[in-house]
């Protein structure tokens, strides 16, 4: 079985495992009906519309 022949300092094991824990922003699109960010696949919570249909009613205010 390979054994490693020097020990990995603190600093080089930490930032090896660092790379875990990171994550990404999620991909935002825009409403074609009223221009706000929403996710992709989703209904807009702001006019409450998905691939051209009303599937949501939202109150105004």
């Amino acid at each position: 079985m390979a054994v490693p022949k020097k020990r990995k300092s603190k600093s080089r094991t930490r930032s090896r495992r660092s790379q875990h824990d990171k994550t990404t922003a999620p991909n935002l699109g825009y409403c074609p009906a009223c221009d706000e960010p929403k996710l992709p696949h989703r209904i807009c919570l702001s006019c409450g519309q998905y691939n051209g249909r009303q599937l949501l009613e939202v109150a105004a205010g």
